[in-house]
């Protein structure tokens, strides 16, 4: 009995993934032996009209993901606006959840990738496209630790050379190539016998419970994955537990959401300017008070008590200034995308 081959070809984008994704299925042909399943980064409120586009620039009809749908080769699936999009542990259907954000975003590409290696092992080919920050890169290692094959876009190719420069950093991709050159590459791929299954872990099967929003993978199980970090959740608060599952390390907290390094330094830079921004406003909210504290004095002859509004005046104008001046800091500085 012959071997499967590569039938199931996961792709991630984000910032110049349009154009990227536009080109690739232009170049895929009709018998190609794999379902094609693609995470592109989306504002959860837009409409994407991503699969018209797919399907007018390519042979292979695309269409927005259907929850509990099976998946069939020459088919490309692309995941809708605000929903993860995962493989079902049979292997064979596709699934859509609204679970935690990974890297700031729902879709994710490592959810898919890490759904598609639990659920189909050696038959995966993984592939990061254009894009900003690391999405992606810890998928792509949950992928070749349960057999898959990865495939890195040459960052020197990519628009937005961030994604898949992280992850050749994060990963040893089987291939690093150009776009004119990857459809031709994953056909040949998909035709590939896949090798042996390999034991998945029991940490990233977890992970894939926690993306489906499996409640005893929220409750019992969260907490199992990775060790407690002194560091806290930018979203909700919590503890962040690390996770090292390759060469960089990651993050997820108790409510699920996920970080790989650059996302989680933006979300925190993030979260920080929100702090800053705040306490600059709090600020010149006091200069007003105090100035018109310092008038209420003058005007009822208490020196005393007007140079000491003054003063409190000033020393807010003064603070206000100096946040202001860090918030143009942080947002120069490498890691934020503020």
């Amino acid at each position: 009995m012959a071997k499967p081959g590569h039938d199931v070809i996961a792709i991630g984008a984000s910032a110049g993934g349009v154009e990227a994704l536009q080109r690739l299925c232009a170049g895929l042909t009709t018998d190609l032996p794999a379902a094609v399943l693609i995470v592109q980064h989306v504002a959860p409120s837009a409409r994407s009209v991503l699969p018209d586009l797919l399907g007018r620039c390519g042979p292979l009809p695309a269409a927005h993901a259907v929850d509990g749908e099976p998946f069939r080769r020459g088919r490309i699936y692309v995941a809708p606006p605000d929903r993860h999009l995962l493989v079902a542990a049979n292997g064979q259907d596709l699934l859509l959840r609204r679970g935690p954000y990974e890297n700031r975003t729902r879709p994710a590409a490592d959810a898919l990738f890490r759904s598609a290696a639990v659920a189909c092992g050696p038959r995966v080919v993984g592939v990061v496209l254009s894009g900003t920050l690391d999405d992606g890169t810890a998928g792509l290692v949950a992928i070749k630790r349960c057999g898959g094959i990865s495939v890195v876009q040459n960052p020197g190719d990519a628009l937005w050379p961030d994604m898949p420069r992280n992850a050749l950093l994060g990963d040893s991709p089987d291939h690093s190539v150009a776009l004119a050159d990857m459809a031709v590459l994953l056909g040949q791929l998909a035709r590939r016998p896949a090798g042996e299954a390999i034991t998945v872990p029991s940490e990233m099967r977890a992970e894939v419970r926690i993306a489906e929003q499996e409640l005893a993978a929220m409750v019992e199980e969260i907490g199992t994955v990775g060790t407690p970090s002194p560091l806290g959740c930018p979203d909700c608060g919590g503890v962040l537990n690390e996770i090292r599952d390759g060469k960089v390390p990651r993050f997820r907290c108790q409510i699920g959401h996920a970080f790989a390094p650059e996302s989680l330094a933006a979300a925190q830079a993030e979260a920080l300017e929100h702090a800053l921004a705040v306490a600059v406003r709090t600020h010149r909210d006091r200069t007003v008070l105090f100035r018109r504290m310092e008038a209420s004095a003058r005007e009822r002859g208490l020196q005393h008590a007007a140079a000491r509004w003054q003063h409190a005046a000033e020393e807010a104008e003064q603070a206000a200034a100096l946040i202001s001046g860090a918030i143009e800091k942080l947002r120069a500085t490498p890691g934020s995308d503020a």
